[in-house]
């Protein structure tokens, strides 16, 4: 197993690029995010992972060991070959696709060109309790992760006609709920309309 290559950007193509290592140019197949930070003629280090098929060997390369290992854990379920889990890290980031899976968020994972409504659901169910921490806050809130969750459910609430303030009360409750995986935005906006329906 090949785990990382370090050597001179030889050449970049939109799929992939040449590390030269040791007088040997590796072909490695890389998602655009991971392209983006190689300069020709500099030096890199990228995590790869090597997929060894009958006819074949391919070098997949990672900016951080962070993506490698979700790659990998990707292709553990039905239906993913290395292809479909690099297209899944070019469209998302690995906090991201956690979270999708983590909070069974399928609208997330069917963004990515071959995955559709059954395959997102297989992966929620084959990989949710496999996905591994999902960034939480000191507070025990999500942090990074939640403020995004809660400024929709905020969003939602002040369009439905509440206060800024009464949204931002009832955020502050339901966050309170949240303890690991964080729901699907929808749950969690129909949680704080119930609770602000108690207080109309």
């Amino acid at each position: 197993m090949i785990a990382s290559v370090r050597g001179t950007v030889a050449a970049v193509s939109p799929d992939g690029a040449v590390i030269e290592v040791g007088g040997v140019g590796l072909a490695v197949q890389c998602a655009p995010g991971t392209l983006a930070g190689l300069r020709l003629g500099e030096q890199a280090r990228l995590a790869t992972s090597l997929v060894v098929r009958e006819d074949s060997l391919t070098l997949y390369g990672f900016a951080d060991d962070e993506e490698k290992q979700l790659f990998e854990l990707l292709q553990t379920a039905s239906g993913v070959g290395p292809r479909l889990a690099q297209a899944v890290l070019a469209v998302h980031s690995p906090d991201t696709v956690r979270r999708a899976i983590a909070g069974a968020d399928t609208a997330t994972l069917t963004r990515v060109p071959g995955i559709g409504k059954k395959g997102a659901e297989r992966l929620v169910l084959e990989l949710r309790d496999r996905i591994g921490p999902v960034s939480v806050g000191a507070d025990g809130n999500a942090g990074a992760v939640g403020g995004a969750w809660q400024e929709q459910v905020r969003q939602g609430l002040v369009g439905l006609g509440w206060t800024a303030s009464q949204a931002e009360q009832a955020v502050a409750v339901v966050a309170e709920t949240v303890d690991g995986a964080v729901p699907p935005v929808p749950v969690l906006l129909r949680q704080a309309i119930r609770l602000l329906g108690k207080t109309r």
